[in-house]
């Protein structure tokens, strides 16, 4: 039987200002940069989990506003299903970064697709940030988001390890019903 899917949160952390930039931090463990996000803890909600984290992973107080996707991938043989939400910082930093993270940077969109270490995570954010940002009322929602191309998906699909790619079938089968038990409160 499979084990359950590690359950995580974060945000797409903006920044009001011209451009509008994003948060990606660096892990000090696998000096990769990421976008800040964490497990959560016991009786924790995603919600309150992706504030918790990106408060450790900035060190910036955040307003969070809506939800914007899920990521589900692989790490360390199980699926990690990540929750996000659009969330703006304020100001500097009101505490220092957890001892897992090394630097964080603020960058625009297309820096902080440049910048991110990890290939799902950039098709993620190539199709959620400029959404993030029209919603944040910091660019035109008339701009056409990009669609994510076939070449892309393909790419990503490309940088799996044999053992990620076959796991597939078997996440989309029953990932989704472990997700919906576990917003319900059953698993």
């Amino acid at each position: 039987m499979a084990r359950a899917p590690v359950m995580a949160a974060g945000g797409i952390v903006l920044r009001r200002g011209e451009p509008p930039l994003i948060a990606v931090v660096r892990q000090r463990k696998r000096n990769e940069w990421v976008l800040p996000k964490g497990k959560l803890d016991d009786g924790e909600t995603p919600k309150q989990a992706a504030h918790r984290e990106v408060l450790e992973e900035t060190g910036h107080e955040v307003a969070i506003h809506e939800f914007l996707g899920t990521l589900v991938y692989q790490s360390g043989g199980r699926s990690k299903v990540v929750h996000f939400w659009r969330m703006e910082a304020e100001g500097g930093p009101v505490r220092k970064l957890m001892n897992d993270i090394k630097a964080v940077d603020w960058l625009t969109l297309d820096d902080a697709l440049a910048r991110l270490s990890r290939e799902y995570e950039r098709v993620f954010l190539t199709q959620i940030g400029p959404i993030a940002l029209a919603a944040a009322g910091l660019v035109s929602s008339s701009e056409p988001t990009p669609p994510l191309a076939a070449d892309d998906i393909d790419a990503a699909l490309q940088s799996l390890t044999p053992a990620e790619a076959d796991s597939v079938d078997e996440l989309r089968h029953g990932l989704l019903q472990k997700v919906k038990a576990w917003l319900r409160g059953e698993a």
